[in-house]
Parts: C-alpha cells; sequence; structure tokens
C-alpha cells in the first residue's frame, strides 16, 4: 500500500526547523520527502497541518495500573495485562507511536501486540525490573510480611549469580533491556530516595549479561551518588535523574549514558497525589525531586548528555501523557523537546529507522493541527486534533 500526506509542513526529527512536504510512504517506510507529487491508494490532504515523527515515549508503564505498588503486584496477571493494553491503546491514540516500558511486559503481551490482537505502540519492555531488598522495588511497608509477589512489574533479586539468571531469563524471553532499581523513589515506603541500590559487583553482574547479549541497563536513580554508581558500572540509561549535579551530568556524558527525565510523574503526583491516595511518605519524597527535575535537564544538556523523553505515569495519572511535553517544552523549547520525543529516544533505543522524517525510516507518523514550533501547545491539545499513523497504515 502507498500513501501521500500532501500540502503539509513536516518537522523531521532532526532540524532546527519546518521543510516542505509532501511526504511519500510504500510499504510501511518512508520513499521520499518533498518534490512533485506521486500517486498512491491513499492520499491525505494536511493543508494548515504539521506532519511529525511519531511521538516515542522512553519511560511509560503499561503494567503501572496502580499507584499502590503492593496493590499492583497483588492483582492477577490476567487482569493487569487486560488493563495494559487500554493503556496502550490510549497512548497510540495520543500519538505515541513507540513504547519504552522499563518495568513491566512480557512475551505474552507482545506476541499479542505484533499479531495485531490489540491496538498499541511499537512495544519495548524489559520485564518486571530488579530490586534489592528494601529497595525501591520493595514493596512491603516497615512494619508488613505481606508480599505482593507478582513480579509484575518489579522483582526483588539479591546477589551477583541469581542477578544473572535473572537478566539471561528476560533476555531469553526476548526482553529488549534490563531495568535496574538503583536508588531509593517515591512510591516505595521504606527506602530514602538518595541512597545507592546494589553493590558495584552486582550492578556490573547485570550490564556485563546484557551486553553480552548486544542489550544495555537503564537505571532508576535519582541522587549524584546513586547517578555515579549505575553509570560507572555500565549503566547506559539514567531514568529520571532529577537530584542531578554538575560533576555527575559530565561523568555521564563521558560514559555516552542517556537520561531519561519524567517531569510528568511528579507534576502530576503534586497536583493529584492526595485525592489519589498516596501515602503521605510518598508525596513528601515527590516534593523533595518535583522541582529539581528541570534543573537535571538543564544540566544534563549543559555537559552535553543526551536527554531523552519519559513520563512513567502510574495508573489514572496516565492521561498527563501529553502534559509531559508540555513541561520539557517549558525547559527546553519545542524543537529541542520533539527531537528528544522522536530521534534522540530512537537513537536511545538503537533504531535509527524511527524518531525521523527520511527516506527509509519507518512510517510511524503524527499529524496536528497548526505549527507545533510556533503554537506548542498543539502537541498537548489532546487526540481529536491529530492523525496517527503507524508503519504506513492510519490507526487513529
Amino acid at each position: 500500500m502507498s500513501l501521500s500526506i500532501v500540502n503539509a509542513a513536516v518537522f523531521d526529527g532532526v532540524s532546527d526547523g519546518l521543510v516542505d512536504g509532501p511526504v511519500h510512504v510504500e510499504d510501511g517506510r518512508i520513499v521520499a520527502v518533498g518534490g512533485p507529487a506521486r500517486p498512491a491508494d491513499r492520499v491525505l490532504d494536511a493543508r494548515g497541518r504539521t506532519v511529525l515523527p511519531g511521538l516515542i515515549d522512553a519511560h511509560c508503564h503499561a503494567y503501572g495500573i496502580d499507584l499502590d505498588m503492593l496493590a499492583l503486584e497483588s492483582r492477577p496477571l490476567s487482569y493487569v495485562a487486560l488493563m495494559a493494553a487500554k493503556r496502550l491503546a490510549a497512548a497510540l491514540a495520543r500519538g505515541f507511536t513507540t513504547v519504552r516500558d522499563p518495568a513491566g511486559g512480557d512475551a505474552g503481551l507482545a506476541r499479542a501486540i505484533a499479531e495485531r490482537v490489540i491496538a498499541a505502540p511499537r512495544y519495548l519492555w524489559t520485564g518486571a525490573a530488579l530490586s534489592q531488598t528494601g529497595g525501591h522495588g520493595d514493596v512491603r511497608a516497615a512494619d508488613s510480611d505481606v508480599c505482593g509477589c507478582g513480579a509484575h512489574t518489579v522483582e526483588i533479586v539479591d546477589g551477583v549469580d541469581p542477578l544473572r539468571v535473572a537478566v539471561r531469563d528476560r533476555l531469553r524471553r526476548g526482553a529488549h533491556a534490563i531495568k535496574i532499581m538503583a536508588s531509593g523513589g517515591v512510591v516505595s515506603l521504606t527506602d530514602p530516595i538518595r541512597i545507592p541500590q546494589y553493590s558495584a559487583e552486582e550492578i556490573r553482574a547485570v550490564t556485563e549479561e546484557a551486553a553480552r547479549r548486544g542489550s544495555y541497563v537503564a537505571a532508576h536513580a535519582y541522587s549524584p551518588e546513586a547517578i555515579r554508581h549505575a553509570v560507572d558500572n555500565g549503566v547506559r540509561t539514567v531514568e529520571h535523574g532529577n537530584l542531578l549535579d554538575a560533576p555527575t551530568a559530565a561523568a555521564m556524558a563521558a560514559a555516552g549514558a542517556f537520561l531519561v527525565p519524567t517531569l510528568a510523574a511528579y507534576d502530576a503526583m503534586e497536583r493529584r497525589g492526595a485525592e489519589l491516595g498516596m501515602p503521605e511518605v510518598s508525596r513528601r519524597k515527590n516534593r523533595e525531586v518535583l522541582d529539581a527535575g528541570r534543573t537535571a535537564v538543564e544540566l544534563a544538556r549543559s555537559a552535553g548528555v543526551r536527554v531523552g523523553f519519559g513520563t512513567d505515569l502510574m495508573g489514572a495519572l496516565e492521561d498527563e501523557q501529553l502534559q509531559g511535553l508540555r513541561l520539557q517544552v517549558e525547559v527546553d523549547g519545542p524543537v529541542t523537546a520533539l527531537r528528544s520525543a522522536t530521534s534522540v529516544n530512537a537513537d536511545l533505543i538503537g533504531r535509527g529507522d524511527l524518531g525521523r522524517i527520511a527516506e527509509g525510516c519507518v512510517a510511524d507518523l503524527l499529524i496536528v493541527d497548526g505549527d507545533p514550533l510556533a503554537d506548542p501547545s498543539v502537541l498537548w491539545a489532546g487526540p481529536h486534533n491529530r492523525t496517527v499513523i503507524q508503519a504506513g497504515e492510519v490507526v487513529g
């Protein structure tokens, strides 16, 4: 099948401004940008609109159906997967044609997506994140011995050899990458945010196993000491990173590590956490990192760190996904923020044929009303003002 999008301005995911269309697609890939009109099986007239690469959310939790981690891990996986299907369909309708799930997903969900049983973005999963006992993934309160043992989003694994086995098994099943918890977090109840988690030997065991399979490791980390501990031991992407400082940013740049900020999550939890029943300890920790997230992005950019885009929205907060674009635009401006959510994230996941509008790239595209560089609000105005194209097929 062929598709031509005519009379449109184009943001190609890389350039500083818009270029002229049309965009020509054949068999799911872009064959030309600009030039004369071509015959096509379907023609879309996008006059007054802009064509963007399909958006990529590098920190999207399909299985993150509840802000209460104990409740989430106690649910049957069948229920979690059905709820995940709804969350993924909503993300696709917003224009996110690819998502990376760094704490969840499995081969069954991935197969259902590949076989088009459900409508979803291209789905890159890590399986349950790895956490030490008492770490960010340990859902127990200090005075509780009850365990939510589903391991849908996080699994507690301690020690070098057990970690090697866990990594090998995830990669056997088809995981895109491996996720570890390398510092405390907001929704966990017993771990201070700043303290590094896992020993150097444990992290190296994970990163070495991933590298042998041509994969990589993403680490949840907030503080400079936790970020440095992770990066020095081979971690490739730092998730969140809100408390980053300049020396640590320089170390990340030297190591070639990416930062994936998740500004949407903290903003949404600050505004809506109380009404959704977040414990006071979690809301207090969220306030500790809320404003620092923007500063971390600025420090990372100043040091030359490549900055991606993620949202990390759990439970009912998933409807804030497009607001993540607003928050990153406020820090970076529209061009840089859009690069983060397209070409930079594509490089992060090792897919140079995504996140760009160029000959040979996959035709994952988003058409929005107006000019998002002049009026960025069109990016987060909602799914009603957009056309979503995945691999050359109009899906929304």
